[in-house]
């Protein structure tokens, strides 16, 4: 059984996201949350958050006690860019330079490796 957990317009570019996510692509979810845990950039803490959730929306899907006794992992994770917010500022000789404040949106997918027994 799987569960599935999306965080959308994360004002974060995908680029930097994409490098954390790569981490926990296929790991356990003890061994993810313990690397979001003591990584050092700023989409560790959306991500952890994510995982959290994803593993809670499984545990309701299967009416589960505890999710710790069926070995869950990250089945998939993938970053989508977002909406960009388009911003000017100021530039010399009375030009406009654009910036460009962009989002993404994360999808991360949990699923049991032990068997539940119905």
């Amino acid at each position: 059984m799987e569960a599935l957990a999306k965080l959308k317009n994360c004002p974060m570019s995908a680029r930097k996201m994409r490098l954390v996510v790569d981490n926990i692509r296929g790991k356990s979810v003890d061994d993810a949350l313990n690397l979001l845990k003591f990584t050092n950039k700023e989409a560790a803490v959306w991500l952890e958050k994510l995982v959290l959730s994803a593993v809670s929306n499984w545990a309701n899907k299967a009416d589960e006690s505890s999710p710790e006794d069926y070995k869950l992992f990250v089945k998939t994770a993938f970053v989508d860019g977002g909406p960009v917010l388009k911003r000017f500022r100021p530039a010399p000789h009375g030009r406009a330079n654009r910036i460009r404040k962009r989002m993404n949106h994360v999808t991360i997918v949990v699923e049991n490796k032990v068997k539940i027994e119905e």
